[in-house]
């Protein structure tokens, strides 16, 4: 596939984007950026959550997981059903009742101010840093498909991918997104189809074969019980994948955004369980591609493994020029329909949890204000984007992504389940140092274990962490006055 027309197919799709902004943001202000005036219908924000939950990583990385791991990604996803079906009967009513615009409020209600201030804080490093994770994941592969043979440095690509997020949504942030990732889920979901028409059929697969020709393979494998040692120990996944729901799309202010601009509790609840049924499916779907492709790449001897896999066998292979047009618009639609909400979020909680711009400024003020955090963090995801491309070396983005946010949201889940499930009181402002020093210790714990006990923790270690903020939470508590 030549790279004019890789240009033109990116052009003519952002060209559309633009014109779902345009539309949208007329006579947008502050309350449509951080709210969508509370006008989003249920189920569109429900179809547009599976890009934005799914994303570029799960795009490329989930497929290229199934030659080492299997399908042991499932263990977290059924977990996941049990993080979400927490969400939307607990967390959610509890947004709703106290009407939030940042979740992170709720901490500030409970707490004090120091508490609010590092909860936010935690979601905005997580935020930048699991955003310019999927940034980075793209941008690689576009470097690889295109900008290589234009002779476009990595950074200018990383630049110009950052701008187009920035050129949809400065205006009218989260109300163009809700209606732009559906569009974006729609065209991954259609990638994905297309992807294993293709495989399949040059596999010989016929379509009714297909689901016992992936059951039957010995890399269907979904339930590992023998070793507890594992990181792939089904115990240690599932309870994973039901914290992580949690912690990564409950108390994330980028997912949960989404469900605050329906019009009531009642349609949210709507929007998250129906995506419990759907994402769950989707998920063992990539991971079926995953399988077709690595068998795929067996035969026909292509030296493809991890990331790389979808992209080479998608782009450099011998299945045509209909898989890589479907695989880089899927490619490109998965990973934006997550970075675009990542900049609107970080917007949002640096506007209002750190500079509380709702109360220091007047309106006029608040917008012009929100336009520069807007373009600062722009520059926050260009710049650490490329410092990624100089530490990442081999190992998958979604494994280094999960593990990452098992050390920034485990304070997170220990703020809000100490909030939740007990009535003491806290010394707010010792909640910063609690925050700060359960990731190290959790980190030496696991580094110890995997040393001297052969023990490796794996994304369990969310739950970990959390459990010494809570712990901590408990010793700098003081009696209800």
């Amino acid at each position: 596939m030549q790279p004019i027309h890789i240009l033109f197919l990116i052009a003519t799709y952002f060209g559309i984007l633009l014109l779902i902004s345009f539309f949208t943001g007329k006579n947008a202000g502050n309350e449509a950026f951080f709210k969508a005036n509370k006008q989003s219908p249920w189920y569109i924000v429900a179809f547009g959550m599976i890009g934005a939950t799914l994303s570029g990583v799960t795009f490329i990385s989930v497929p290229g997981w199934v030659e080492a791991s299997q399908f042991s990604y499932m263990q977290m996803a059924l977990g996941y059903i049990v993080g979400f079906i927490v969400i939307g009967t607990v967390l959610l009513p509890m947004y709703y009742k106290l009407n939030l615009t940042s979740i992170y409020t709720y901490l500030e209600q409970r707490f004090g101010r120091y508490s609010y201030k590092t909860g936010a804080s935690f979601f905005l490093l997580s935020r930048v840093i699991g955003g310019s994770f999927r940034l980075f994941l793209v941008a690689n592969v576009l470097q690889s498909i295109l900008f290589d043979a234009l002779g476009i440095p990595f950074w200018i690509t990383v630049i110009i991918t950052i701008l187009l997020i920035w050129l949809y949504t400065f205006k009218s942030g989260i109300k163009t997104i809700v209606w732009t990732d559906t569009l974006q889920t729609l065209c991954m979901l259609i990638a994905l189809g297309v992807a294993i028409y293709y495989v399949s059929e040059d596999l010989g697969i016929a379509g009714s074969n297909l689901i016992s020709h992936i059951s039957e393979s010995e890399m269907s494998k979904i339930f590992f019980f023998d070793d507890y040692k594992n990181a792939n120990y089904f115990w240690k996944q599932f309870l994973s994948g039901a914290f992580m729901a949690i912690v990564m799309t409950g108390l994330d202010q980028d997912m949960m955004q989404k469900n605050l601009t329906c019009r009531n509790l009642k349609d949210a609840q709507k929007n998250m369980f129906w995506f419990i049924g759907v994402s769950t499916v989707v998920i063992f779907i990539f991971l079926g591609l995953g399988l077709l492709l690595t068998e795929y790449a067996t035969q026909n001897g292509i030296n493809a493994h991890k990331d790389q896999l979808f992209p080479i066998v998608a782009t450099q292979g011998e299945l045509g020029y209909g898989i890589a047009i479907f695989f880089i618009l899927g490619l490109i639609a998965a990973a934006y329909s997550s970075a675009d909400s990542a900049l609107t979020s970080l917007t949002t909680s640096f506007s209002i949890d750190i500079l509380d711009i709702e109360k220091k400024y007047n309106t006029s003020d608040q917008v012009k204000m929100r336009k520069r955090i807007h373009v600062l963090f722009s520059i926050i995801l260009v710049l650490v984007i490329i410092i990624f491309k100089y530490i990442i070396k081999n190992e998958s983005v979604i494994a280094r992504l999960f593990v990452f946010a098992g050390y920034t949201y485990g304070p997170l889940l220990g703020l809000y389940s100490f909030g939740l499930f007990t009535k003491m009181k806290v010394k707010d402002n010792f909640v910063p140092w609690v925050a700060i020093i359960s990731p190290i210790l959790s980190y030496i714990i696991s580094a110890s274990c995997t040393k001297w006990l052969d023990f490796d923790f794996g994304f369990f270690i969310l739950i970990i962490n959390g459990l010494i903020t809570f712990l901590g939470l408990i010793l700098i508590s003081r009696k209800k006055n």
